[in-house]
């Protein structure tokens, strides 16, 4: 089984470094010093107070679009279990992106979060197999998707199970998941399908531990 634990927002407020954009002026022929009707330049404490007051506007800004996309967009979680090994590993925290299904489609060899259909209180990932509309078939731990045998480069020797599924047809609105891990893997072959309105995420990246840093894929 492989689950996956939401641990809160991240605080991604980049205070940067400013960059200053100027166009420079030449200087005005006669100019010299101040004149009557002339305003006087600007103090020193002024100028000060207004670049904090732009410094904090800036990072107020950057504070809350980041928080903006943690909450809508990006979710960062903690995967527990070993069930999508060898890509993923117990412990491994990964960004989901929660807003991509709303804009395309789910396709075969997506990695997916989902809330567990016979208990919404869990999540799980796994990868999408085969689509609505797909015919899918296991022979022997082999996945055929349309009398096709789909190539999983992903999969380890020792993972590998070579039991068999029958033919199924995936219904309009369903997906067929499975795990990496095909010995230890709770999935589609035990449950039956993943309703879309289920689906809810995209896993697009691993950042701890180093090791695994980069796309998840």
């Amino acid at each position: 089984m492989c689950l996956i634990t939401f641990f809160g927002l991240l605080n991604w407020a980049d205070s940067g470094n400013e960059v200053a954009l100027r166009m420079e002026e030449k200087d005005t022929p006669g100019t010299g010093e101040q004149g009557e009707g002339e305003c006087p330049r600007q103090e020193g404490g002024s100028r000060i107070v207004s670049e904090i007051k732009a410094w904090f506007r800036d990072v107020l800004f950057a504070s809350a679009a980041a928080v903006f996309i943690v909450i809508f967009v990006i979710q960062p979680v903690k995967v527990e279990g070993t069930s999508m090994q060898p890509r993923l590993v117990d412990q491994e925290r990964i960004f989901v992106n929660r807003f991509i299904y709303r804009f395309a489609d789910i396709h075969r060899g997506d990695i997916i979060v989902f809330w567990y259909p016979r208990d919404r209180s869990k999540s799980f990932i796994k990868r999408v197999c085969a689509v609505p509309g797909d015919d899918v078939e296991i022979r022997y731990g082999t996945v055929y998707v349309n009398e096709r045998k789909i190539d999983e480069p992903y999969l380890k020797a020792e993972f590998k199970d070579y039991d068999s599924y029958r033919k199924v047809l995936v219904p309009p609105g369903q997906y067929f998941v499975l795990g990496d891990h095909r010995n230890s893997s709770n999935d589609s072959r035990n449950w039956g399908f993943v309703p879309r309105d289920h689906i809810y995420g995209k896993a697009i990246f691993s950042y701890w531990p180093m090791s695994h840093l980069g796309l998840v894929e």
